[in-house]
């Protein structure tokens, strides 16, 4: 193990030494040393015993070792993949004067509406699960050109990739076809090199699969069509991608993790990881991947959370959390240690069973603790409705340190949900809230001058909710949209969310 750890730290010195020397005439006094994170082991827990994978390398020229650990988004302007970062805690918090109980709204944009009837009823327009839009500040790079500084990127059911003058919400350029449902968050490179990565959600027309737009170019350089390699059929890409060093990991439904080289306006296969469990077919992923250092972290259909080694896609450990989980998972690092927290679903369990609220150590995949929620299935025109949580957990800020939020479908009475705030430390629930209908909506933060934290958060019957952090005091309620399945960004005051439907809002908090 001593040799691996200085044989990576060799290879890091090289690589700093490099940026050095072929940007010496651009670097200023405080670039002048490459900041060195280590990484973490090479190693394999017993709980791996379980699964049976593969991994298939298609770049041998390349090691496969990450470069560069440190985190690319916490240094760009923006908010520019699925909750923010490699931690999907959405770091980048919104600001309020005071206690806020008041909203304005600034602007709302309408899709397109696509009217196809599918094997999956219609989709129309809007955005669906997870449907987060995306803020570039582009501060003079060139795939900004002269539309704006800042720009609001979505993703939308009706198959089209829009793009927003964020003080207007006029369009900022034109519109990009995908041809297929958009339902998952699409992720800008950090790098601000113009390369916007879409997945496809649901196949209406063929090519089905994911792609690469080049916003230079202002069109789709690169597409990725169904692996047929894949060990699960099902070729739709609902997680959001995240760049790590000089490569982007995106996860399929197929079941598969792929590790892409970058490059302006395209990507290069360079490994892939399939697995499933001892006597199960192989599951769908969702969810978007967590990154601590060179470990990253997913949730899957069939309830396993699993670790990997970013560098050769090793499993590193697995948990066995009961049920589908789709989604996020969300990293908190707690003096000095990583931990997990993620819940499931009730779906396999049958029409009643538990939402499972962990918390493990990102290291080793050890329980902390367990708090598990009461929920129902539902049933409703020919289709059912899972219960538990589909939402991102939001850890405390400010005065709320150690909680962590998140909202949990009961189906207690049909088509319930609450709002739940969790001691972070003991697992225990500090108070519940009752929500007007069930929420696949994930919550954002904010600060007032004083510290005090608010959150933002929106259910599935088009309601919108502001709440005290510390005392779960609903601080105002409206119907707003049709169904909020999206998730929303905040900036400053203002938050940017779409609705089933057609629209995306920007609305002001005070």
């Amino acid at each position: 193990m001593r040799t691996l750890y200085v044989l990576l730290i060799l290879t890091l010195l090289t690589f700093c030494n490099r940026q050095k020397e072929g940007n010496a005439t651009a670097m200023s006094a405080s670039d002048t040393l490459c900041t060195i994170i280590p990484h973490l082991p090479d190693t394999s827990f017993s709980s791996i015993d379980a699964l049976i994978y593969e991994i298939t390398i298609f770049d041998t020229l390349n090691s496969g070792i990450v470069e560069d650990l440190r985190n690319p988004y916490d240094s760009t302007p923006g908010i520019l993949t699925f909750r923010g970062g490699p931690y999907r805690d959405f770091p980048k918090h919104g600001n309020v004067a005071d206690r806020p109980d008041s909203i304005a709204i600034d602007w709302v944009f309408k899709t397109a509406f696509d009217t196809t009837k599918t094997p999956y009823g219609i989709w129309g327009g809007g955005t669906g699960w997870t449907g987060q839009p995306l803020l570039a500040d582009w501060q003079g790079s060139t795939a900004g050109k002269n539309f704006t500084n800042r720009e609001v990127i979505v993703g939308s059911l009706a198959g089209k990739v829009y793009f927003l003058n964020y003080t207007t919400g006029q369009p900022s350029r034109t519109e990009i076809n995908v041809v297929n449902v958009i339902k998952g968050t699409p992720s800008l490179d950090p790098s601000l090199n113009g390369n916007l990565y879409i997945g496809q959600g649901v196949e209406i027309n063929p090519p089905f699969g994911a792609m690469v737009i080049d916003l230079e170019r202002d069109s789709i350089t690169h597409f990725v069509p169904k692996d047929r390699q894949a060990w699960r059929g099902w070729g739709a890409y609902d997680s959001s991608p995240i760049r790590v060093g000089q490569f982007l990991f995106r996860l399929g439904e197929n079941g598969t993790v792929y590790k892409y080289l970058v490059e302006q306006g395209s990507l290069s296969l360079h490994s892939t990881l399939k697995y499933r469990i001892k006597g199960k077919k192989a599951p769908g992923i969702e969810s978007s991947p967590a990154v601590y250092r060179n470990y990253g972290y997913f949730s899957d259909n069939n309830g396993n959370v699993i670790c990997f080694n970013l560098n050769n896609l090793k499993p590193v450990w697995r948990y066995d959390n009961h049920d589908d989980s789709d989604a996020t998972p969300v990293l908190c690092e707690e003096e000095g240690i990583p931990y997990l927290y993620t819940s499931c679903e009730v779906d396999k369990q049958g029409s009643s069973g538990y939402s499972y609220f962990i918390k493990l150590n990102a290291l080793t995949g050890e329980k902390i603790w367990e708090n598990k929620f009461a929920c129902n299935k539902a049933y409703s025109n020919e289709k059912w409705s899972d219960g538990g949580m589909f939402s991102t957990p939001l850890p405390g800020i400010g005065d709320c340190s150690n909680y962590i939020f998140t909202s949990i479908i009961t189906h207690i009475p049909e088509y319930s949900g609450i709002f739940v705030a969790i001691d972070k430390n003991t697992g225990e629930t500090l108070y519940s809230l009752d929500l007007k209908r069930y929420a696949w909506s994930s919550p954002v933060p904010m600060l007032d001058a004083e510290g005090k934290m608010y959150i933002f958060t929106a259910d599935c019957w088009g309601y919108i909710y502001l709440i005290e952090g510390a005392t779960g005091d609903l601080l105002l309620t409206r119907k707003l949209g049709m169904n909020f399945e999206g998730s929303p960004i905040i900036v400053d005051n203002s938050v940017i969310i779409g609705s089933r439907g057609r629209e995306i809002y920007k609305i002001s908090i005070y």
